[in-house]
C-alpha cells in the first residue's frame, strides 16, 4: 500500500539531506520549542523561511503554497464556523511524502492539518492555531481491488463516485452515501453515513484496514499491512480507533473499505402523509416488520416545498418518506407491497414507485440537494445544519418535539432525517451578521443535542463533533470516558499538533 520494508527508501533520502541542511537547529532542543516557536524572524506567514524550504524540498515548489486565497479556501469547511486559515498548505503526492511531512511539523512543533474535500459540517479543517495543511487530493489512486473477497484499497483522493464509478463493471460496489462526493478517507475520519446505512451500515461496519501516518512520520498499518479479512480477535482494535478520529491521531493515507454486491434491482418509492407522527410511526412499523428497507429518509413540508422549487418536482407539500427497495424483481414487489400495507395503515396518500433508473437518480437527486434547495429559500443566507441518532423507538419522541420547538423558536428551518437507523439532521438558515439569530441558532442545536442524551442517544450520528460539540461529547460519554480519550491522544500526540482544537 505504498509503503516499504526498508524506511525511508532510497529515492526519498535528499529530501531528508536538504531539512538537515537547512533545519540544523539542536536537535536536543527543538522538541521544547513553544507551540508557536515556528514564527520566528525572517519568517513568511506563520512560518519561517527556513522551514518553508524544508517543505518545499519534501513535495516540490508547486505543491506548497502560502497565497491568502488558497490558505482561506483551506480554513473552513460546509459550516458557519468562521475561517481560520492555516500558515500554508502542502500536496504530497505519496505516503512517503506524508511521512516526511509530519516527522518535519512534529519536529518543530507546528500544528498539522488534513484536508480532503472540505466538505464536513462541523470546522474539522479550521486552523485555530495555524500550521500547515496537507491537503491529501493529490493521491487518488486506487491502489488494489480484490473482487472475489469484496475489497478495495483507496488512497485519500479517491472520491465516493469515483470509486463507485470504478466499480462500475466489476458488480460490485460502496454504498455509504453522505450525499457529498466526499473522499473516502475523509468519511473514514468522520465515520460518515448517509442514506444506505439501514441496510449496508456505516463507514465503521465497512473499513477492514487503515494506513496511518502518526504524527511523529511513523507509519502504522491498523490491522496489519495488506490484510483485508472480515473479522479477527488479535488485540485491540485499532481500525476502529482510527474511524471518526477526525484526524486527531494522524492523516489516514489508505483505506482497505468492504465491497459489496450489487443489487440484482432496484426500486424507489414515495408517500405523503398528514403529520410527522405517522410519517416517523410508519418508519418503526416497517424497521419492526423486518422490511429489509436499503433507504428510508424523512423530509419535513418544509423540505419538500424547498424541493419543489429548487428541483421542479410535484410533490404533495407534507412530511413525506423516501424509500428505496434492493435486491430480486420478485422481492421487490413483496417489499413494495408490504410498505405500501404499513404506510396506508398509518395514513399515508400519493404512494408512488420509481421503477426505472433515471426517474430513481432523479428523485434521489433531489433529495441530496435537499441542502441547496433549503438554502434557495432566504437567499444570501447560510446553512447551520446539526445532527443527532436516538434509538428508533424514541425517534417519534424527539422529531415531533423538535418539529414543535423549531416552529416555536421563530428560526427559518427544516428536517431531514436517515430515519431508518434514529438519525435526522435539523437544517437551520442564518444570517452570518445577524449575532443574535447565531445566538438562538447555537441555543436550539444545543437543546436539541442535550434532548437526544436525554433519550440515550447521540449528540451526532455522523458529522462529528469538530469545534462545535465538545462540550456535548463530554456530557455524552462523561469524565472517565473523556478522560480515557484524552489519554489516548496523549498516547499517540503527545505535543497536541494533530488537528488541535477539534473533538477534545
Amino acid at each position: 500500500m505504498g509503503s516499504s520494508s526498508t524506511w525511508p527508501p532510497a529515492r526519498t533520502l535528499w529530501p531528508y539531506l536538504v531539512m538537515a541542511s537547512l533545519l540544523r537547529a539542536a536537535p536536543a532542543t527543538r522538541w521544547l520549542l513553544p507551540r508557536r516557536g515556528y514564527c520566528s524572524q525572517g519568517k513568511q506567514g506563520g512560518l519561517s523561511k527556513g522551514f518553508v524550504e524544508a517543505l518545499k524540498a519534501v513535495v516540490g515548489s508547486p505543491h506548497v503554497s502560502m497565497a491568502t486565497v488558497v490558505r482561506e479556501q483551506h480554513g473552513h469547511d460546509e459550516s458557519i464556523h468562521r475561517c481560520q486559515p492555516p500558515d500554508a498548505v502542502v500536496w504530497p503526492q505519496n505516503v512517503e511524502h506524508v511521512s516526511q511531512l509530519a516527522a518535519l511539523c512534529y519536529g518543530h512543533g507546528v500544528p498539522i492539518i488534513p484536508f480532503g474535500t472540505g466538505t464536513g459540517l462541523e470546522g474539522g479543517v479550521c486552523a485555530v492555531q495555524g500550521g500547515v495543511c496537507v491537503n491529501l487530493t493529490h493521491m487518488d489512486q486506487i491502489l488494489e481491488l480484490n473482487p472475489e473477497d469484496f475489497s478495495v484499497v483507496v488512497e485519500p483522493g479517491v472520491t465516493r463516485k469515483a470509486l463507485n464509478t470504478y466499480l462500475r463493471d466489476s458488480g460490485l460496489w460502496f454504498p455509504v452515501d453522505p450525499g457529498a462526493d466526499a473522499s473516502l478517507c475523509g468519511m473514514v475520519a468522520t465515520a460518515a453515513s448517509g442514506t444506505n446505512a439501514v441496510r449496508y451500515g456505516t463507514m465503521r461496519d465497512n473499513v477492514l484496514n487503515l494506513e496511518v501516518v502518526l504524527p511523529d512520520g511513523q507509519l502504522l498499518h491498523t490491522a496489519g499491512h495488506g490484510r483485508y479479512f472480515r473479522k479477527s480477535a488479535a488485540g485491540y482494535n485499532l481500525t476502529g480507533l482510527f474511524v471518526g478520529s477526525e484526524g486527531t491521531l494522524g492523516l489516514i493515507t489508505a483505506a482497505t473499505l468492504r465491497l459489496h454486491p450489487a443489487p440484482e434491482a432496484i426500486m424507489a418509492a414515495t408517500c405523503a402523509f398528514p403529520s410527522v407522527q405517522a410519517a416517523v410511526d410508519s418508519t418503526v412499523h416497517i424497521l419492526q416488520a423486518a422490511v429489509p428497507v436499503a433507504r428510508i429518509e424523512f423530509l419535513d413540508d418544509v423540505t419538500i416545498d424547498a424541493c419543489n422549487r429548487y428541483n421542479k418536482l410535484n410533490c404533495s407539500v407534507a412530511p413525506t418518506l423516501f424509500f428505496e427497495f434492493h435486491g430480486s424483481k420478485q422481492t421487490l414487489e413483496e417489499q413494495l407491497q408490504r410498505a405500501e400495507e404499513i404506510t396506508q395503515h398509518n395514513g399515508a396518500s400519493h404512494f408512488s414507485w420509481a421503477k426505472e433508473a433515471e426517474e430513481r437518480n432523479w428523485l434521489w437527486t433531489a433529495r441530496h440537494n435537499a441542502w441547496y434547495a433549503l438554502l434557495a429559500l432566504r437567499p444570501g443566507c447560510k446553512g447551520y445544519s446539526t445532527d443527532v441518532c436516538v434509538p428508533i423507538s424514541r425517534l417519534p419522541e424527539i422529531l415531533v418535539q423538535t418539529k414543535e420547538d423549531l416552529k416555536a423558536s421563530g428560526l427559518t428551518g427544516a428536517i431531514v432525517g436517515h430515519v431508518g437507523d434514529g438519525n435526522f439532521h435539523c437544517i437551520m438558515l442564518i444570517d452570518p451578521e445577524d449575532a443574535e439569530e447565531y445566538r438562538r441558532v447555537k441555543a436550539f442545536a444545543e437543546q436539541l443535542g442535550r434532548h437526544a442524551l436525554a433519550l440515550r442517544g447521540t449528540c451526532t450520528g455522523e458529522h462529528g463533533i469538530g469545534l462545535g460539540k465538545r462540550q456535548l461529547l463530554q456530557e455524552e460519554v462523561g469524565t472517565v470516558g473523556m478522560e480515557i480519550m484524552r489519554q489516548l491522544k496523549a498516547t499517540l500526540d503527545p505535543q497536541g499538533l494533530m488537528n488541535p482544537g477539534k473533538v477534545l
